[in-house]
Parts: C-alpha cells; sequence; structure tokens
C-alpha cells in the first residue's frame, strides 16, 4: 500500500497530542467475511507516539523501548502475557524451591540470535550478572537478592540471600533479557536478540522497521514486516489511517470513533490497562513541601471532567492501578472538593500561587488545560511548560528539577517507585519503605499484595502526587488485521500473534 505521504504531510501541519490514553477489555476485531487468507508477505504499519531517544534498553529509560523491543527482539528465560500471567519463554520450565531461595529454569536447546549464534546456559550467566552487577544498567536493583547465578547443563540456577516475591516478574523485563556474551552490536542503533522479529531499519525521526525472524525457534510470526510509524499528532495519524496508510492505530483518541469507523475499515478496540496519569508533585522544597497545598492541588481537580474529554479510562485517586495487587480505590484520600481545597490554601497561607507544570510537549494539550482550569478555580495559576521529552528525561526525571510534572507511567507493578527515594517523585516515607519491603519478602501472594494496599493508602494519605486517570489502550485496527494486542499496548506489544489477510 501507499505510505508516508498523507502522514507525514500531516504531521507537519500539526504538532502534539494526547499520548496515550477500568474500561472495558477488547479483543482483536476479526477479519471482514471477504477478506482473503493469512498473507505471510504482509507488512502492517503501525502508528505508534513516543519515539525512543536510542535503543540500548539496558541503559535508557522510557516505556518506548519495552513497547517495541521486548518480546518481538530481544526475550528472557520468562515473559508475561497482557493479563499479567506470567509464563515460560526461553526457559522451557522453572521451579521455584519452597523456601523461595532458589529458582532454577530449563534452557531451551535450538534457540539462536538474529546473527545466527547458538543461545547457550552461558549467555544468560552472563547477562542476568551484567545486569545485577552493573548500576548504570536499567532495574539492575531488581535482581538485588540474587547472589549466585550459575549454569549446571542447561539448567540456570538462582539463588537468593531473601525470598523475593517480585523476583519472577522482574525477569519478564528488562532485568530479565538475554544478550549474547561479548556481542558487539552498538546496541543505541541496533539489536541482536532471540525474538520473532529482526530490528532492520530505524529512520530516526520517522520510523522503524521489524522483519520476520525466519530462524526463530518458536513459531514463526505471520507477516513478514512491522513497520512503527512514529506519528505525535492524533489528526495525523487519523488522515493516515483514512487514506490507507495505516493498518493499526495506537495512543489513539477515543473521542473519534465515529470517524475512524466511518467507512467500516477500521475498528475501536478499548482495552485494559495500568497506564497511570500522573502529576507528581516536587515535595522537597517551596509550597509542594507543604502537605495542604498538595492536598489542596489534589482536591481541585475534576478527575470525571478528564476521563469525560478522554473518552476512555477510568478515574485512579492513588498509585496502584486495578489490574496490578494492591489496588484499592483510594478517592476518600482526595475528593473532589473547590471550596476544602481553598481552604487548604488559606491555612497554608498561599492566596495567590503560582506554579510550573512540566510537561513533554507529545502529550498535547488535553490534561493540562483542564488542570489549568480547575487550579484557577481554587486561585491557583497553573503555567504549562511543555518540553522536548529529551528535556523532560534530563531536567525532571534525572535531574528532578521541576514543581509539577505530568507523564503517563505505562509500567504494571511499578510501586517500587514510591519506595525509592531517589526516584524523581522524591517522595521519602520510611513506613512505605518498609512495607515495600515486606511486601517483597513475603512468600505468599496475597500476602505480598496486602502490604502493598497498605503502603499505597499512605502514600495518598500523605499527598505525595496525584493519579489524574487509569488510561485505558485505546486502538484502531483495519480490518483483515488480527492478533494485535488489546491490553496494556502502551507498555508491551507482542506481535508474535500478528496476521494480515490478502487482498
Amino acid at each position: 500500500m501507499p505510505r508516508r505521504t498523507t502522514v507525514a504531510a500531516a504531521a507537519l501541519l500539526a504538532a502534539g497530542a494526547l499520548l496515550l490514553s477500568a474500561c472495558t477489555g477488547g479483543s482483536t476485531p476479526s477479519p471482514t467475511a471477504t477478506a482473503g487468507p493469512a498473507d505471510p508477505d504482509a507488512s502492517v504499519a503501525v502508528r505508534l507516539v513516543a519515539e525512543p531517544s536510542n535503543l540500548d534498553i539496558r541503559e535508557t529509560a522510557g516505556a518506548a523501548l519495552d513497547q517495541i523491543l521486548i518480546d518481538n527482539v530481544y526475550q528472557g528465560l520468562v515473559s508475561r502475557t497482557p493479563d499479567q500471567e506470567i509464563v515460560d519463554t526461553l526457559a522451557s520450565r522453572h521451579e521455584v524451591s519452597a523456601d523461595g531461595l532458589t529458582y532454577t529454569f530449563t534452557l531451551r536447546e535450538g534457540v539462536t540470535f538474529h546473527d545466527g549464534q547458538e543461545l547457550t546456559p552461558q549467555d544468560v550467566v552472563t547477562s542476568l550478572t551484567e545486569v545485577r552487577d552493573n548500576a548504570d544498567y536499567r532495574d539492575s536493583a531488581r535482581l538485588a537478592n540474587v547472589t549466585t547465578i550459575a549454569a549446571d547443563g542447561q539448567d540456570i540456577v538462582l539463588t537468593l540471600s531473601a525470598p523475593d516475591s517480585t523476583l519472577l516478574w522482574n525477569l519478564t523485563g528488562r532485568a530479565g533479557l538475554v544478550f549474547k556474551e561479548g556481542d558487539t552490536t552498538d546496541r543505541k542503533t541496533k539489536a541482536n536478540g532471540t525474538g520473532p522479529y529482526k530490528l532492520t531499519d530505524w529512520k530516526q525521526g520517522d520510523s522503524i522497521t521489524f522483519e520476520r525472524n525466519d530462524e526463530y525457534w518458536g513459531e514463526p510470526a505471520g507477516v513478514k514486516e512491522v513497520v512503527f510509524d512514529y506519528i505525535p499528532d492524533t489528526q495525523a495519524a487519523l488522515n493516515g489511517a483514512l487514506a490507507g496508510e495505516l493498518d493499526v492505530v495506537t495512543g489513539f483518541d477515543a473521542n473519534l470513533k465515529d470517524q475512524i469507523e466511518a467507512n467500516g475499515d477500521f475498528a475501536l478496540v478499548v482495552g485494559k490497562s495500568t497506564d497511570k496519569g500522573t502529576l507528581a508533585m516536587n515535595s522537597t522544597t517551596g509550597p509542594l513541601a507543604d502537605k495542604r497545598v498538595r492536598q489542596a492541588i489534589r482536591q481541585a481537580i475534576d478527575h470525571d471532567a478528564i476521563i469525560e474529554a478522554l473518552g476512555a479510562g477510568q478515574t485512579l485517586y492513588g498509585p496502584i492501578p486495578e489490574l496490578d495487587p494492591g489496588y484499592e480505590d483510594l478517592e476518600s484520600t482526595a475528593p473532589f472538593d473547590p471550596d476544602a481545597a481553598k481552604k487548604l490554601l488559606a491555612d497554608a497561607g498561599f492566596s495567590d500561587l503560582t506554579l510550573t507544570l512540566t510537561i513533554p510537549s507529545f502529550y498535547g494539550t488535553t490534561v493540562s488545560q483542564i488542570l489549568v482550569s480547575n487550579l484557577h478555580d481554587v486561585g491557583i495559576t497553573l503555567k504549562v511548560d511543555a518540553v522536548e521529552f529529551g528535556a523532560w528525561l534530563q531536567n525532571v526525571y534525572i535531574n528532578k528539577d521541576y514543581e509539577l510534572s505530568f507523564v503517563l507511567h505505562t509500567e504494571a507493578r511499578d510501586f517500587e517507585n514510591w519506595a525509592n527515594p531517589d526516584y524523581y517523585f522524591t517522595y521519602d516515607n520510611p513506613e512505605v519503605q518498609a512495607l515495600y519491603a515486606k511486601s517483597v519478602a513475603a512468600t505468599d501472594p496475597d500476602t505480598a499484595a496486602d502490604f502493598l494496599k497498605q503502603a499505597a493508602k499512605i502514600v495518598a494519605e500523605d499527598q505525595a502526587a496525584d493519579w489524574l486517570y487509569n488510561g485505558a489502550s485505546v486502538v484502531a485496527v483495519a480490518s483483515g488485521v488480527t492478533g494485535f494486542p488489546s491490553v496494556n499496548v502502551n507498555e508491551r506489544l507482542n506481535l508474535s500473534e500478528l496476521a494480515k489477510s490478502q487482498g
């Protein structure tokens, strides 16, 4: 099909859009009755919003890398389904000792990397050891409890210093990815994994292309090529879809359902997600160091109005979304009440307060405009500073140089950030840290979840941030395209079952 022409032109004419939007579950639409059989030589064009700054998944932050590289290009011993179930991947099986201190994984045989080299047990040992021992690697701390990593034939044995209820989950993410020992691939621009797709091209500022790995150890991918087109503007993406230049549009605006479904070529699919629209508050200095000011901000915000404006999702008043262990409805910690917000500000001695909201520019203005209006109603002037994502990473995420910031956190089971005073949230509560440690050490899942629930309530009662909404996975899928994920698509896009009909 002709590609890029309309998309590129429209993108140049418009700038900014809401990046990613519980909700109702959904499955990918089936091909129309007139569609032909699956085309093994098909190319599928997928609209994504946020392009990674580089491709080094070991050292570079940002969900844009996890979204496309994990499962498709890189794999670990285990992975997880969109519904958060842990499944064996490069391991054919695994077992955990009764005391929770020994994890044994049996490595599959006959697996090769994209460059043709064989996967060996030593590759796994080296990969996990390097992550654990290198603090510069993303998620290094997730393997802190692992004391030894050794191979015994095809078995990989991990020995822990203490039980860790999060270990298997952590191994489904960056901490568990397996690389070839001694590989000299420049991971910033290329990749050498074991997954069903090979990364073959990256046109920076435009697109990333995957091709089917015909030597894949598992079931081969159903399409020959996937092209991820990075199109921040929603209207540009809509135009591209209607012009036949896109097959799938992720991060779509649910309010445009009628437009994209008008000619019958697309169906809008709304699925659940762990996306958390988080309004971070830097409480280390200034007015936001006062809990009353933070609570006033939270009670000034009309969460229902945000959901209505987005057209999908559900309200969220705490750090844990409904899909994750430890969830509880915490609306009581900061119900919408502008009058109460005004009183809190007066009690804190602020009658004319000005704050700055730093937000990545690709999020557009939907959320920020509501925040500006809501806070104005209680006497707070909110200045919006929309910056490039690289600037946000440097100034907010790394330097913690901000007052308020908004980002959609897509990661599942990421409560650990609230137990880490060095994270950009700047939240530091020893009781929360202790409860999180107890959750990690628990050997019973229900006990672990209960500790998380207790900790999350304290975070919300401390008014540590505001959780504006629990987003939905909103995806427009062309008829004839099947197997595209519909749950948690902003976090992971496992495209192993993707197919496209002929015709």
